[in-house]
């Protein structure tokens, strides 16, 4: 190999350090890509959307880096999330999975539900009817699932899904939520692991949260998403650069 070559490998190398670099540093400051792999944030989120957190809205902690590399101690230029934030957060039973709910409690609320109405600090938040949402079961079946819009007490709006009122976590005790801490629930209120289950998930710890989901860029239903020659129909084109609220 000549000099001429060689300087070219190197300068070939050097681009591909620098790429992966600028990379790394926007997925830790700036933006992530995560994608949904369950129905706990239906009608919101899809099983196949893809979407970007935008890693800087709670500022940053060792769950910001890749790994969890515990480079940072607590979180610097910490921010408290708003209500109805949709968060990307680590488990806290195991500061290692990747969940994401929606923030229903800030530090110093008390949270309950009574009949499957979500009660914050004592009063009922509003809940109105908005027809139905279809799901397709494990057998492959449709059915329909009651879909209601839920008003926040800061007036931030979004839809839920209640099988009943009268499932498992539909009357709870109330939950005191501490300081340095959020209380999430998944929007498909009947079939969401959240903080409700406090061996599972519990209170999530500001030091844990992620991020806040912004918007979608991709979306593809059944089909494996990367192999492109399966998609067919499977694609959601309407939901690609969707803004989640």
């Amino acid at each position: 190999m000549n000099n001429q070559d060689s300087g070219g490998l190197v300068d070939t190398l050097k681009t591909i350090l620098y790429a992966v670099l600028i990379a790394l540093g926007v997925r830790t400051v700036a933006y992530e890509p995560f994608n949904i792999p369950s129905g706990s944030m239906f009608p919101t989120l899809l099983v196949g959307d893809y979407l970007f957190v935008s890693k800087f809205s709670y500022g940053y902690s060792k769950h910001s880096l890749i790994m969890s590399v515990p480079l940072i101690s607590g979180r610097i230029f910490a921010k408290v999330p708003e209500r109805g934030d949709v968060a990307v957060f680590k488990k806290p039973t195991d500061n290692t999975t990747d969940y994401i709910k929606r923030i229903v409690g800030l530090p110093g609320d008390k949270i309950q539900v009574i009949n499957g109405i979500l009660n914050i600090n004592g009063a009922a938040v509003e809940r109105k009817r908005a027809g139905v949402h279809l799901v397709r079961d494990y057998s492959g079946n449709l059915r329909e699932i009651a879909r209601y819009i839920e008003t926040l007490p800061n007036g931030k709006e979004h839809y839920i899904l209640e099988e009943s009122d009268d499932e498992v976590m539909d009357n709870t005790a109330v939950y005191s939520v501490p300081e340095g801490h959020v209380f999430g629930m998944g929007d498909n209120r009947d079939n969401s692991q959240d903080s409700r289950y406090l061996n599972e998930v519990g209170f999530i710890p500001m030091e844990n949260l992620v991020g806040r989901a912004e918007f979608l860029f991709f979306s593809i239903d059944d089909a494996a998403p990367w192999q492109f020659w399966k998609w067919g129909s499977a694609l959601r084109p309407s939901r690609f650069f969707e803004g989640i609220e």
